[in-house]
Formats: C-alpha cells, structure tokens, sequence
C-alpha cells in the first residue's frame, strides 16, 4: 500500500514536471524509494528532478540521453526509425506535441535532444546510453536492427558519446533510467512466459500502419 507521504511525493514530482509531460504515468517505486516516470510506446520524458523514467521495450528503442554537468536528462520510445516528413507536415497533437514524435526515431530523438537543450543542456555535455531493439515479433522483419542502426548513426551524426548499450538478441527489456547521474538499470525479460510486449507492439505498428502519418543488468 502507498502511503500518504509517498502519494504526496508523487503528487510533487507529477506538479514540477513540464507541462508537455503531465499526461505520463507517475508512481512510487517501493524497491528504489522513489518516483518513477514511465514511458509508453511513442512518448518521451524529461526531467532536471531527481526522479527515475522507466520503459519496457521489445524491437522498440530507446535513447537515454543526458547532461553530466547541469544534471538534466530524458529517455524516449520509438517504434520506426524514421519518417521522410517534413516538420510542415507534422500532425501536431493536442498537448503541443508532434503525433510523429510518438513513431518515428527522427523526430523522437529531434524532440528530446531539442528539449533537453531547451531546459539548460549543453549539446557537448550530452551521453547516451541506448537500450532495446530486440527480435520479439517473430512473423515480421527485423525492425529491431533497423532501430538499431538507426539510433547509432543518429548520434554519431549529432557527436553524442554512447557512453554504453544493451541491444538485440530475442528479449524484451526493462529499462530504469537515472537522468541525473545518467545510471541504467536493465531487466530481461522471459519471451515465452511474457508475450504482452510483443502483442503491444504489434497493435501499436498496426495503428501506425493505418494512421496518417529474467536477470538484471545495471549500466553506469
């Protein structure tokens, strides 16, 4: 059971987080002692709070990027690589957010390098830590190593470090990200047990399809 003063401290960390960000899912970890962001498919948080972003991820990636000085970091969650959109032709959402954020690996990363930068990053402090782009949707290709490849030539062309990563293989994911101090935490998870991932991105490429456009790891 939550208790009062955890409620309130998750009431506090969802009052200072910006206002682009009110909508992610806010709650109190009991094993960490703290509040914990976490991020669905196609969404991205960021934050100068001491407080943890979590995701699971499956052939999704996700960029954990960071400032090591001024101490602000975030993490995304995208399912495509990119989008040949222009930024005229972006659909913009109704909480001032490109709808084409919450697919594509370009505007993903764009967005959250970009706001990070807008909340007192400095583009040469930036590290990142790359999780995800595993081989879970068995039927379809292997949109993970696209992911992949994609996010690493992103940041090579932006010149931000990848200071460690974790990607690949059959497993889903379970990342903890420290946006502060820029520490990861990285759970895998069982494929044949745990099937909910894989159904999640299914559902989620089909709407993309449609629409206008068990051990842990901790990386430090």
């Amino acid at each position: 059971m939550v208790t009062r003063q955890e409620q309130i401290a998750v009431k506090s960390a969802l009052a200072r987080c910006a206002p682009d960000f009110k909508h992610v899912n806010h709650y109190w970890d009991k094993q960490r002692d703290t509040v914990v962001a976490k991020i669905l498919p196609g969404e991205f948080y960021m934050t100068s709070d001491p407080i943890l972003i979590s995701t699971t991820l499956g052939s999704c990636i996700s960029a954990c990027i960071w400032d090591e000085r001024t101490k602000v970091g975030g993490m995304n969650h995208f399912m495509l690589p990119a989008t040949d959109k222009n930024a005229h032709e972006v659909d913009w959402g109704q909480r001032g957010l490109a709808s084409d954020a919450t697919r594509y690996g370009n505007f993903a990363m764009e967005h959250l390098i970009n706001t990070l930068l807008k909340h007192g990053a400095q583009r040469r402090n930036l590290r990142a830590k790359v999780f995800g782009g595993g081989k879970v949707l068995k039927k379809m290709s292997d949109i993970g190593e696209r992911n992949t490849a994609f996010v690493f030539n992103y940041l090579s062309i932006e010149r931000i470090e990848v200071v460690k990563h974790d990607v690949g293989s059959i497993y889903p994911r379970k990342v903890i990200f420290d946006p502060i101090t820029g520490r990861a935490f990285v759970k895998l998870l069982d494929n044949l047990h745990n099937d909910t991932i894989a159904q999640r991105e299914r559902d989620y490429r089909t709407r993309i399809d449609h629409e206008s456009v068990e051990g842990d790891v901790e990386l430090f």
